[in-house]
């Protein structure tokens, strides 16, 4: 799975950082980066997916 990389490339299209993502939806400094490793639940994906204004679907491709 290449979520990480999905949401750092729609991060850097909507002119954000991945840190201010995690800062913004509460999540822990670093952890979506360890996304790719770790699956993260669902809940978290959707946040992130709504934060950047996308389908959760665009995350999971």
């Amino acid at each position: 799975m290449v979520l990480y990389d999905n949401i750092k490339l729609l991060c850097t299209k909507k002119g954000v950082s991945v840190g201010s993502v995690e800062k913004a939806l509460k999540f822990s400094n670093g952890s979506i980066c360890k996304w790719n490793e770790n699956e993260p639940g669902i809940r978290k994906v959707q946040k992130v997916a709504d934060y950047l204004g996308v389908p959760i679907e665009k995350l999971l491709e």
